[in-house]
């Protein structure tokens, strides 16, 4: 639900977690470039990269050993299945690298963010979305 605050005369907009991912198509909209740095502001520890030339969110989990790591693997991928969005996904002992972007647009939509917030609330709750 989006909340009007009168006093700031500004809307407050929705978590990015409590959004869902809509079906994409090769002509969706990226991102606006300046509407990013906004977004980023949900997302703590998620990070800007280009990689030939397609933006992308990126962000290294830890974890205390592999079995924790492919846990949180194997829950990403059911919410990625689920959600019909599917990152990037490195792990490593100790370690999980996640990286989303949008393969049909070359670049970032809306789905990115949203994939993002709900792989850190995977995280924070430590069950399947």
């Amino acid at each position: 639900m989006t909340e009007i605050h009168p006093e700031k005369k500004q809307i407050a907009q929705p978590s990015l977690a409590s959004e869902q991912c809509e079906a994409c198509r090769a002509d969706s909209p990226k991102v606006p470039e300046q509407e990013i740095p906004v977004l980023l502001t949900q997302l703590p520890g998620w990070s800007m990269q280009t990689i030939d030339g397609v933006m992308q969110l990126t962000k290294t989990f830890h974890f205390r050993n592999f079995a924790e790591a492919l846990r949180f693997t194997n829950r990403l991928g059911s919410f990625a299945e689920t959600a019909n969005h599917h990152p990037a996904i490195l792990l490593e002992w100790g370690h999980v690298s996640v990286t989303w972007w949008t393969h049909k647009i070359q670049g970032l939509h809306r789905n990115d963010f949203i994939a993002a917030a709900k792989t850190d609330q995977l995280l924070e709750t430590n069950s399947s979305l």
